[in-house]
Protein backbone atom coordinates (compact mmCIF):
# COMPACT_ATOMS: atom_id res chain seq x y z
CA UNK A 1 0.00 0.00 0.00
CA UNK A 2 1.07 3.44 -0.77
CA UNK A 3 1.96 5.73 1.64
CA UNK A 4 -1.40 7.30 3.04
CA UNK A 5 -1.93 11.39 2.61
CA UNK A 6 -3.72 12.54 5.22
CA UNK A 7 -6.88 15.41 4.60
CA UNK A 8 -5.97 18.30 6.14
CA UNK A 9 -6.81 22.13 6.41
CA UNK A 10 -5.37 25.02 7.68
CA UNK A 11 -5.99 24.18 11.82
CA UNK A 12 -3.72 21.75 11.08
CA UNK A 13 -0.56 22.78 8.80
CA UNK A 14 1.49 22.73 11.66
CA UNK A 15 1.01 19.12 13.07
CA UNK A 16 2.10 17.95 9.50
CA UNK A 17 5.37 19.73 8.27
CA UNK A 18 7.64 17.74 6.28
CA UNK A 19 4.97 15.22 5.20
CA UNK A 20 2.86 14.65 2.45
CA UNK A 21 -0.86 15.76 2.64
CA UNK A 22 -4.21 16.43 0.66
CA UNK A 23 -6.01 19.65 0.98
CA UNK A 24 -8.87 20.99 -0.54
CA UNK A 25 -9.78 24.64 -0.77
CA UNK A 26 -11.46 27.44 -2.95
CA UNK A 27 -8.51 29.67 -5.07
CA UNK A 28 -8.53 33.06 -3.30
CA UNK A 29 -5.65 35.06 -4.89
CA UNK A 30 -3.15 33.80 -7.99
CA UNK A 31 0.50 35.85 -8.14
CA UNK A 32 2.93 33.99 -10.44
CA UNK A 33 4.84 30.96 -8.43
CA UNK A 34 2.11 31.37 -5.64
CA UNK A 35 -1.56 31.11 -4.89
CA UNK A 36 -3.87 31.31 -1.62
CA UNK A 37 -6.58 29.13 -1.08
CA UNK A 38 -8.93 29.04 1.97
CA UNK A 39 -8.94 25.65 3.35
CA UNK A 40 -10.64 26.49 6.74
CA UNK A 41 -8.27 29.79 6.53
CA UNK A 42 -5.51 30.59 4.14
CA UNK A 43 -2.75 28.81 2.91
CA UNK A 44 -0.30 29.69 0.65
CA UNK A 45 0.59 27.04 -1.97
CA UNK A 46 3.79 26.97 -4.03
CA UNK A 47 2.97 26.16 -7.76
CA UNK A 48 4.97 23.25 -9.53
CA UNK A 49 5.73 24.75 -13.15
CA UNK A 50 6.77 21.32 -13.95
CA UNK A 51 4.34 18.96 -16.57
CA UNK A 52 2.36 16.73 -14.52
CA UNK A 53 0.77 13.82 -16.93
CA UNK A 54 -1.85 15.27 -19.09
CA UNK A 55 -4.48 13.55 -16.50
CA UNK A 56 -3.51 15.95 -14.13
CA UNK A 57 -4.41 19.11 -13.85
CA UNK A 58 -1.44 21.67 -14.63
CA UNK A 59 -1.29 23.85 -11.36
CA UNK A 60 -0.71 27.12 -13.82
CA UNK A 61 -4.69 26.33 -14.67
CA UNK A 62 -5.73 27.36 -11.13
CA UNK A 63 -9.01 28.93 -11.74
CA UNK A 64 -9.98 31.39 -9.49
CA UNK A 65 -12.98 30.79 -7.01
CA UNK A 66 -12.78 27.20 -7.77
CA UNK A 67 -12.58 24.27 -5.65
CA UNK A 68 -8.93 22.62 -5.51
CA UNK A 69 -7.53 19.34 -4.00
CA UNK A 70 -4.10 19.68 -3.55
CA UNK A 71 -1.73 16.77 -2.76
CA UNK A 72 1.76 18.64 -1.63
CA UNK A 73 4.04 18.77 1.09
CA UNK A 74 4.09 21.10 4.39
CA UNK A 75 6.83 23.11 4.29
CA UNK A 76 8.03 24.52 7.82
CA UNK A 77 6.67 27.91 7.37
CA UNK A 78 3.28 26.11 6.73
CA UNK A 79 3.26 26.75 3.32
CA UNK A 80 2.52 24.07 1.03
CA UNK A 81 4.39 22.70 -2.28
CA UNK A 82 2.08 21.41 -4.71
CA UNK A 83 3.11 17.99 -6.27
CA UNK A 84 -0.08 17.52 -7.68
CA UNK A 85 -3.55 19.30 -8.11
CA UNK A 86 -6.93 18.61 -9.08
CA UNK A 87 -9.72 21.00 -9.92
CA UNK A 88 -13.34 20.68 -7.79
CA UNK A 89 -15.43 23.21 -9.86
CA UNK A 90 -17.34 25.98 -8.05
CA UNK A 91 -19.92 24.21 -6.90
CA UNK A 92 -18.50 22.34 -3.71
CA UNK A 93 -20.22 22.21 -0.19
CA UNK A 94 -16.79 23.10 1.44
CA UNK A 95 -18.70 22.58 5.56
CA UNK A 96 -19.04 18.78 4.00
CA UNK A 97 -15.42 19.35 3.21
CA UNK A 98 -14.25 20.52 6.84
CA UNK A 99 -16.74 17.24 8.47
CA UNK A 100 -14.65 14.83 6.19
CA UNK A 101 -11.33 16.55 7.21
CA UNK A 102 -12.23 16.69 10.95
CA UNK A 103 -14.02 12.96 10.99
CA UNK A 104 -10.39 11.52 9.54
CA UNK A 105 -8.95 13.46 12.40
CA UNK A 106 -11.05 11.89 15.18
CA UNK A 107 -11.32 8.28 13.72
CA UNK A 108 -8.08 8.05 12.52
CA UNK A 109 -8.05 4.02 12.76
CA UNK A 110 -10.69 4.47 10.17
CA UNK A 111 -8.79 6.26 7.78
CA UNK A 112 -4.95 5.17 8.30
CA UNK A 113 -3.27 2.19 8.53
CA UNK A 114 -0.91 2.16 11.22
CA UNK A 115 -2.19 4.62 13.23
CA UNK A 116 -2.19 4.80 17.26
Amino acid sequence: MTDATPRINAHYLDSFQGQTIRILGKVTQLRGEQATIDAAGNVTVILNRVQPPKWLLTDSHLILNNAIEIIGKVNSDLTVKVLSATDFGNNLDYAAVDSVVEATHRYKEIFYEGTD
